[in-house]
């Protein structure tokens, strides 16, 4: 069994699920989980756990993401993308200026409030959006805060005029966030209807484009038995926290995953890490009843083999 992280080039057509369904039968494993659902029409980076590492797949989905999408100003659309129905239009000739464009960037740069579109999979009660979506239903969803780290504009012209505007845009901002909520959130500041018009996932976490390996590479190497040097080990994932090897008196109090009096680095981490020879074997958390107290959030079973750093 291969265990590690396999940083993913998800390509255009295809769902994050159809990509966990083709590595199933490429590596004859069953346990393989994504970090991160990319639209069929969006390619990019798609980090993939297989084996023991997919006990990490909620960290990996939950760092920060950066893309590269073009904004339409004219048309909104159902799905606020391109494949959408297009559902409003102003035919009217446009002007902005790169000042206008850029000051309306630097408004949605920050903490934001956003609502998820009606065609996601976020879930109200119990159902997902879409489905109430593809059954012409609309309902209130709830509005969360997202975090724009930085909002770039790639296009260089210094004006922009006629009926349809587009332009490219960098975005580096938090889990959650919708960019084709954010493009229609832009063209709300410039006054228009807008919507995606194309996408790009450039980086998640720490992976980039140049990490990643497509599906036929990802065959090949399988082929010629040399995946496993392409592999992240699960470590990779806990590289940010931080890390303690565990003393000679815990040992089998840490391996059985025991609640254990909660070491100082918790007051100013969410969690730690504790290594045997400087492999992670369980992370901690603070207990959340038990004041003093830390629990395991999880915990690693390294007898597996496969992982590589």
């Amino acid at each position: 069994m291969q265990n590690g992280i396999l940083p993913l080039w998800k390509e255009q057509g295809m769902t994050s699920h159809d990509c966990v369904f083709k590595l199933r039968k490429i590596l004859r494993m069953k346990r393989i989980g994504h970090t991160g659902t990319l639209d069929p029409s969006v390619e990019g980076v798609l980090p993939i756990c297989l084996g023991e590492s997919t006990k990490v797949a909620e960290y990996l989905t939950n760092a920060g993401k950066t893309y590269e999408a073009e904004v339409t100003i004219g048309t909104s659309t159902t799905t606020e993308d391109a494949d959408g129905e297009v559902v409003e239009t102003d035919a009217s000739i446009k002007h902005f200026t790169r000042q206008g464009i850029l000051d309306a960037l630097l408004s949605l740069t920050g903490t934001i409030d956003q609502t998820p579109p009606m065609y996601s999979a976020v879930k109200v009660n119990g159902k997902k959006l879409y489905e109430y979506a593809r059954a012409g239903q609309t309902i209130e969803r709830p509005t969360r805060q997202v975090n724009i780290y930085e909002l770039t504009l790639l296009s260089k012209e210094d004006i922009f005029s006629g009926e349809l505007i587009s332009f490219n845009i960098r975005v580096s901002c938090s889990k959650g966030t919708y960019i084709r909520t954010l493009a229609v959130q832009i063209g709300e500041k410039l006054g228009f209807p807008a919507h995606m018009s194309k996408l790009v996932r450039t980086a998640s976490g720490s992976f980039t484009a140049k990490d990643c390996l497509t599906l036929s590479e990802v065959q090949q190497l399988v082929e010629s038995d040399s995946l496993r040097d392409k592999l992240y080990g699960l470590d990779y994932a806990l590289q940010d926290m931080p890390k303690f090897e565990v003393p000679p008196f815990l040992v089998k109090s840490i391996q059985n995953g025991q609640v254990l009096d909660a070491i100082d680095a918790l007051n100013d981490h969410e969690r730690v890490v504790f290594t045997m020879e400087e492999q992670a074997v369980a992370v901690y958390i603070n207990h959340p009843t038990k004041e003093g107290k830390m629990k395991p959030e999880k915990m690693f079973n390294r007898s597996e083999g496969g992982d590589t750093e």
